[in-house]
């Protein structure tokens, strides 16, 4: 009898299994692309896909992929082996022009979605150096970011405008490393291209008094802004990090959630009606500071590229888009 029994209880646990498993089945398979572990992209992606209303998302299974960043979540999502992901607003720009770097495609099938947060330039410096604008920089140490990095590439694109990127002994760094050579004099500089305030910019001010550059000005006076319209002017505030007092002036980068043209116009409507609620901002906020910037008044900054119809659709009902 108890041996019966047991065998009654595994047969029904092994049919439990396989209607699971066909209602698994059944859902349809979403990936969304994120960046490397570790880094905000990648925060974003686990966030959307282990936040409960969008986890029981009728007929969908929302899966976080890890990826290079930026430039690859554009060409998968381009290429349909993604459906979301993240990505910055100036590549799905240059994208669409065909100006990637070394790229000529022309990556039409990304869409905008929505505002995530910004990413602003920073530039350290130590008080008293002399450094008075980025075209000082010349014959200095600066360390641009890693190497294939976002910051790298943002670096590489701002200093060159203003041609002092073959100028500089340029030392490609993570930011925390960037920060220790800055403190042990290895250092005349370093940039970061990154939501603040940011570790290693504190860790810097620990060790030294340090100042941080107007780069708006530069940018402003060399035409920038006109050249390159999908970065915006930000400041980084007073107070932010210690000994810098007043506002900083410079420019950022928007991140951006976007989507492959052909996803369900309703899925991308669904998912900004679950995600820009009280409830649904709270949560991703829980998961990082960073995403304090997400609002349904900031829904549409820093977006300069077609918009997808589901995403259209939703911010046009809560009266931000006309």
């Amino acid at each position: 009898m108890k041996k019966s029994f047991i065998g009654i209880l595994i047969g029904l646990i092994a049919i439990a299994f396989i209607f699971a498993g066909s209602a698994y089945a059944d859902k349809k398979r979403i990936v969304f692309s994120g960046g490397p572990a570790g880094g905000t992209f990648q925060v974003v992606a686990n966030a959307i896909q282990v936040y409960d209303p969008i986890k029981n998302l009728e007929g969908y299974n929302i899966q976080a992929q890890s990826s290079a960043g930026s430039v690859e979540n554009l060409r998968k999502i381009n290429s349909g082996k993604s459906h979301f992901g993240v990505v910055y607003s100036g590549h799905i720009w240059l994208g669409r022009e065909g100006k990637m770097k070394n790229d000529t495609n022309k990556y039409e099938n990304v869409m905008a979605v929505a505002y995530l947060y910004g990413a602003p330039a920073q530039l350290v410096i130590k008080a008293g150096s002399g450094i008075k604008s980025c075209k000082d920089l010349e014959g200095k140490k600066v360390g641009v970011g890693n190497a294939g990095s976002g910051a790298f590439a943002n670096c590489e694109i701002f200093f060159t405008h203003l041609g002092i990127w073959d100028k500089i002994k340029r030392n490609a760094m993570g930011y925390n490393d960037a920060a220790s050579a800055f403190g042990n004099n290895q250092l005349d500089a370093f940039w970061l291209f990154t939501a603040f305030p940011s570790g290693a910019v504190i860790m810097a001010a620990q060790t030294n008094d340090i100042v941080m550059l107007d780069l708006e000005a530069d940018a402003e006076a060399s035409g920038f802004f006109e050249k390159f319209p999908y970065f915006s002017k930000v400041a980084v505030p007073a107070g932010t990090y210690k000994g810098v007092d007043q506002d900083t002036p410079s420019f950022q980068d928007s991140t951006l959630l976007v989507a492959n043209k052909d996803v369900d116009p309703e899925l991308v409507y669904q998912m900004l009606s679950l995600i820009y609620t009280d409830e649904g901002l709270a949560h991703m906020v829980q998961q990082k500071k960073t995403f304090k910037e997400m609002k349904i008044e900031t829904g549409v900054n820093g977006i300069i590229t077609p918009l997808h119809p589901g995403a259209e659709k939703f911010w046009k009902e809560k009266g931000i888009l006309k």
